[in-house]
């Protein structure tokens, strides 16, 4: 057990960063052993987690097996998973299920069992869900009650973590926008993802990397950042608001047709519209080029439209706003940047390179997604290693270095006015539409070396320090980008999600090789 003495406000046993599915499950399982300070730099709510529509996949039916799950994980992953992981989160993943039915999550249920459906990739149905289409929602909410209940939990909204504290070779603390030092024998980045470094994105606009961006600074390893998944199916309003719509939605009966109202997907893959994302995002890119549409449509008409409501209240509501029936009438949709499968290097209990800091979510990468995730495995990922991570924290029983006084310090350097309002708004527009453009579904040696000289020009502002936190978001955005396109320009080959134009085809020599970045280091392992 960890026991540090507390003398000061702000120490603790155990830091979370982020509140989302994985800060959130690591949070509630450390205070069952330790005195534990979640942070987050915005509203609780305001995550991935809250967004997430499909459900959680695991291997529950009587028809289904973990075997079958990690097959369907590994042939989705485009021979990059990392098998053990692959197999301690399908052979765990209903374990975690459990957990959250006694922490009173409601699931969906049909007859009384729990209702499961499919989606992309899947051979089973196996995807477990709540409030319809509103999973995300209802599992934050279930995990939020249990957080507030427990008194060995602080949990502190809108406080924006910056960067490691670290001493004697070990991540001790954090620190934040308000130059607050928050100490504790561990830290664990649950930050979540890098979604709005692309100007077409399901993420919310919290999703700026500053979990990956924060570890790289501090020395860590961050692997296979080429590897970004757009989600083939999202719908655009007119006043570009944008809601995912969910592959629950094809699991269900959808259909995908060009402008010219044809059905297309059987031409790009043997499950159609079930295929695996990557290779359905880009059958819809290929459609909307070859027929110069904007869009390609999501028809699900032949279902009641009594079920639709019921099934995909959310989406069901969204889309009525703009006039559109999903039981009547076909969606417009696009792909848009969904998930990072690449992050902050960690072993199988969220260990990083760095003594004291360990990562889970989608802010780390240990290859349990590979090139390329399987449509829900994303929320179980969370739970799994989130759990993996706290075992291991209770194991090792982390204590801070040296004397509870000592005082540890970083070399800020000089701090710099904030950018303009106007001027930080357009340049981070102008970054997030150039990396779509050109570091998105479909890239090429030019482009991204366009990126990477766009980057190059603006160069000064990493090595600068932020006085307000758009700033500092619109900085990491930059070196996400930064880490993205240098590891998109090394893999010349097309696996998964990478998709290169110029190198359309799969290298034998580059499959189970990963491209591995650090202030110290980029290699290829």
């Amino acid at each position: 057990m960890i026991n540090l003495a507390g003398k000061y406000p702000y120490e603790y046993d155990v830091i979370v960063v982020g509140s989302g599915i994985a800060g959130l499950f690591a949070a509630i399982k450390a205070a069952r052993f330790a005195r534990v300070c979640l942070l987050t730099k915005d509203a609780l709510y305001n995550t991935n987690t809250w967004l997430a529509q499909g459900g959680i996949a695991a291997a529950l039916g009587i028809d289904d097996s973990p075997e079958k799950h990690m097959e369907d994980t590994i042939s989705a992953g485009g021979g990059l998973c990392n098998l053990e992981a692959v197999k301690v989160m399908v052979e765990e993943g209903p374990g975690c299920i459990k957990e959250l039915l006694e922490l009173g999550m409601p699931f969906d249920r049909v007859d009384g069992r729990l209702a499961m459906t499919r989606e992309g990739a899947h051979s089973s149905n196996r995807i477990v869900h709540a409030g319809g289409d509103a999973t995300g929602q209802v599992l934050h909410e279930t995990l939020k009650k249990n957080l507030f209940a427990n008194r060995a939990i602080v949990v502190r909204e809108h406080t924006f973590v910056t960067d490691m504290v670290t001493c004697e070779g070990q991540v001790i603390g954090v620190r934040t926008l308000a130059g607050e030092t928050y100490r504790a024998g561990a830290v664990v980045l649950a930050t979540g993802g890098l979604g709005w470094v692309f100007s077409c994105t399901t993420n919310p606009e919290v999703a700026t990397g500053d979990g990956v961006v924060m570890a790289y600074r501090a020395g860590a390893e961050v692997v296979d950042m080429e590897f970004i998944q757009f989600h083939p199916t999202v719908f655009r309003s007119p006043q570009e608001e944008i809601i995912l719509i969910s592959e629950a939605v094809r699991g269900e009966g959808a259909v995908l047709r060009n402008c010219h109202g044809e059905r297309f997907m059987d031409e790009y893959h043997e499950m159609a519209e079930l295929g695996p994302r990557d290779v359905v995002a880009r059958a819809i890119v290929d459609q909307m080029k070859k027929n110069g549409s904007k869009y390609v449509y999501l028809d699900v008409t032949l279902r009641d439209p009594v079920f639709l409501k019921k099934r995909f209240p959310t989406i069901y509501g969204f889309t009525l706003k703009y006039g559109l029936d999903l039981a009547r009438d076909w969606l417009p949709v696009i792909p848009a940047a969904h998930y990072a499968m690449g992050g902050v290097r960690t072993g199988l209990h969220g260990e990083t390179n760095l003594d004291g800091l360990y990562a889970c979510g989608e802010v780390a990468c240990n290859g349990v997604h590979g090139a390329n995730r399987l449509a829900s495995n994303s929320l179980l990922e969370g739970l799994v290693f989130a759990g993996r991570v706290v075992e291991r924290i209770e194991k090792t029983g982390k204590r801070l270095p040296g004397s509870l006084h000592q005082t540890c310090t970083t070399d800020y350097g000089e701090k710099i006015l904030p950018l303009k309002p106007a001027y930080r708004r357009e340049l981070g527009d102008e970054l997030r539409t150039i990396m779509f453009s050109k570091a998105g579904i479909l890239r090429d040696e030019k482009g991204l070396l366009t990126v990477q000289r766009f980057l190059q020009q603006h160069a000064p502002l990493l090595e600068a320090v932020p006085e307000d936190r758009s700033t500092w978001e619109l900085k990491n955005l930059f070196v996400v980008a930064n880490l993205i396109v240098n590891s998109a320009l090394m893999r010349t080959e097309s696996r998964g999600s990478h998709y290169r134009v110029d190198y359309p085809q799969p290298d034998e020599a580059w499959r189970l090789r990963h491209l591995c970045q650090s202030v110290k280091r980029y290699a290829a392992h």
